[in-house]
């Protein structure tokens, strides 16, 4: 979303990237999930919200960006997005989690065409589902833990 504001946007260009983005795009962020995507994209498309909002703008708020991160550039796991479902029998998802990131990859809620690996555990349900469907790579916990450097 940052790529669609010009470095100086002000809080009227960032609410407007905001009431104009998809639920999809609210998605492909790292820790946002369906149900948070669908929460932002109902909350800026609220008329009484939407009144809030040009407060904040004409009060001359000014949006501060946080600095990009560097990513790790090599590595298994280096630019994919990975989801996890099920339960993990060996470590806790966060601790996995942190693996992928620290490795270079991004975690997510949710499976979309832009998922590139599902680490799935014993109960996996939709997520699952869902990455076969439309052909994401599944892998189990031996895998993954087989991936890991």
């Amino acid at each position: 979303l940052a790529t669609r504001l010009p470095k100086d946007a002000d809080l009227e260009a960032v609410f407007e990237v905001l009431r104009s983005v998809s639920v999809d795009e609210l998605q492909s962020i790292e820790g946002i999930g369906g149900v948070v995507a669908e929460s932002i994209k109902e909350y800026f498309s609220r008329p009484e919200e939407q009144e809030f909002l040009d407060k904040l703008v004409r009060a001359g708020i000014t949006p501060v960006m946080p600095a990009a991160r560097a990513a790790a550039v090599a590595g298994p796991f280096a630019g994919k997005t990975v989801v996890f479902t099920g339960t993990l029998e060996r470590r806790s998802r966060e601790d996995a989690e942190a693996l992928v990131r620290s490795l270079g990859g991004k975690i997510t809620g949710s499976v979309s065409p832009k998922t590139d690996l599902v680490v799935a555990g014993p109960g996996a349900g939709s997520k699952l589902e869902k990455a076969n469907k439309i052909g994401v790579r599944v892998v189990d916990e031996d895998t993954f833990d087989g991936m890991l450097p």
